[in-house]
């Protein structure tokens, strides 16, 4: 069976680098994991990847795709207009219903994309995010500022890939 590999570069649209502080952390560039099927890399020869991993493979396994989540409740009614972390931790609630609808947890989660309406936003959505995953060991990701998203009210938007073992 093929090898399936994913990198990805954290892409940040109109951010200033200083906000994140990405430059000011440092971490083991030599760093592979493997949970399951799943190898979680980090390489000397890629920029330092603080709260992300640079990319992952795997050689088997069920993969899950979950569609952008935003803060909206089961009945469709907008969780915390205008606040950003209510927004955020209603979006993770529905990706962990996702996941666990289609018989995988955040444990299985490989790769975050993240759209922001205001990156600035990006430490509260850190620490949301960071009560889900495995913060130790974080998926692959890609964060983007947007101009807005679909709904003017939407403060954020997140879409998953899980690979659930054989």
């Amino acid at each position: 069976m093929k090898t399936w590999s994913a990198v990805v570069s954290f892409a940040l649209v109109g951010v200033m680098p200083v906000a994140l502080k990405f430059d000011q952390q440092k971490e083991n560039p030599k760093v592979n994991r493997t949970e399951a099927a799943v190898n979680f890399i980090k390489s000397d020869t890629l920029p330092p990847a603080v709260g992300y991993s640079q990319a992952a493979t795997f050689k088997s396994g069920r993969l899950v795709y979950v569609a952008g989540q935003v803060a909206m409740d089961p009945s469709g009614k907008l969780v915390g207009p205008g606040d950003f972390r209510a927004q955020a931790e209603q979006t993770f609630e529905n990706l962990k219903a996702a996941l666990a609808a289609s018989g995988a947890s955040f444990d299985n989660v490989v790769k975050l994309n993240s759209y922001f309406v205001d990156i600035k936003q990006a430490p509260v959505f850190r620490e949301v995010r960071d009560k889900y995953i495995n913060a130790t060991h974080p998926p692959v990701s890609t964060a983007v500022e947007v101009r807005r998203l679909v709904r003017e009210e939407w403060l954020l938007e997140v879409e998953a890939i899980a690979v659930v073992p054989d």
